[in-house]
């Protein structure tokens, strides 16, 4: 289970939290079937240890393992069966960065000439001062960049450790001083901005709100209070509505 979490800029709004998922059952799929349970249903929410049924022919896939002749979860998620294949699909998944990703990072920390940025990946991505918003004299690096700032950048390198390497050398990137920041699952990042970015483009008409949508699944949200609280409004019914499709009604 998560919350969804919110971080605000230059004006103070307070922070909405939600919580998506139920306990699965312990029940077997079909009467004596024997296979793991709900095969036959809509996929079903699973928490780790959770028996799976009857290994059988089928074979353990990703967040499943084989102990005993049972299939039990690992992790939490949403059981699949694909090609006699059992998996336990992640329901809050990492953000993994890649080359030209447009990103919102927060400032964790600095030398004399690069800053460490937080950008919701499994390892801290680096800004190097040759690639910041401008240059600081020796020892000034955090008049430029303070830690704890958000920054609108877009990654330039990935290494094969998966660390990256962070840019602010283009059109529109800059330190964020004011509105709100959101946190959503990058997965549902796309049902977000909808076919063609229609759900984005209407959430920015309906709010007249600046809205920054980064690959890392970080939403800036740009404009007056109430054009905010509105634009959160909606974007957390949206994502509701994405949640009840993606888990068949558990939002």
């Amino acid at each position: 289970m998560h919350s969804d979490s919110s971080h605000t800029v230059g004006v103070s709004i307070y922070g909405y939290e939600g919580e998506v998922g139920r306990a699965a059952d312990n029940m077997s799929g079909d009467k004596g079937a024997g296979g793991p349970r709900g095969s036959r249903q809509a996929p079903l929410l699973v928490a780790p240890g959770d028996d799976l049924g009857d290994s059988g022919e089928l074979e353990a896939g990703h967040g499943v393992l084989a102990m005993n002749g049972r299939l039990r979860a690992l992790k939490q998620g949403r059981m699949s069966n694909r090609d006699g294949t059992v998996s336990i699909e992640p329901r809050r998944t990492a953000y993994v960065p890649r080359p030209s990703d447009l990103v919102i990072g927060y400032i964790e920390g600095c030398t004399s000439n690069i800053w460490f940025i937080d950008i919701g990946a499994p390892f801290n991505a680096i800004l190097p001062m040759s690639l910041g918003p401008s240059k600081a004299e020796f020892g000034g690096i955090r008049k430029v960049l303070d830690i704890g700032d958000a920054i609108l950048c877009r990654v330039q390198e990935v290494e094969e450790n998966h660390s990256s390497v962070v840019t602010m050398k283009g059109m529109g990137l800059r330190a964020i001083r004011a509105g709100s920041v959101e946190d959503i699952d990058p997965h549902l990042l796309g049902r977000l901005i909808g076919r063609g970015g229609n759900n984005l483009r209407q959430l920015k008409e309906d709010t007249e709100c600046r809205v920054v949508a980064g690959d890392n699944g970080r939403v800036w949200l740009d404009g007056d209070l109430s054009g905010i609280i509105d634009a959160r409004d909606k974007l957390n019914a949206l994502l509701t509505e994405a949640k009840v499709e993606e888990y068949r009604g558990d939002a």
